[in-house]
């Protein structure tokens, strides 16, 4: 099983260098879960609560106490539907990463 999965083949976000795959990795061994997929699936509702979370915190870590066996399945959609990365998915949790733009950005 690879730790490292990548989002999605063919979307616009860049391979997240080693390095800081591990960092985030380590990061995210202290999080608590901020969403939990139920056995509703991955609503509107859900992708647009992970996207708020993901633009709050950068760093996610989603739950999924129902559809346990799809969560290798569910999670590369997860991150696909928010734009962010796929850290790292262990037991029944997924490590979902995007980096917050910089407020320079918006000015330019």
């Amino acid at each position: 099983m690879s730790n490292e999965t990548p989002s999605t083949p063919g979307d616009a976000l860049e391979k997240l260098p080693n390095a800081m795959v591990r960092q985030l990795k380590s990061r995210a061994q202290s999080l608590d879960p901020v969403i939990k997929v139920g056995h509703a699936g991955l609503t509107p509702e859900l992708i647009k609560s992970l996207d708020q979370a993901l633009e709050l915190h950068e760093l996610v870590k989603v739950k999924f106490t129902g559809l346990k066996e799809q969560k290798h399945e569910l999670s590369p959609q997860l991150a696909s539907s928010t734009r962010s990365h796929l850290v790292w998915t262990i037991g029944h949790c997924a490590i979902l990463f995007r980096r917050r733009p910089h407020p320079d950005a918006a000015n330019s």
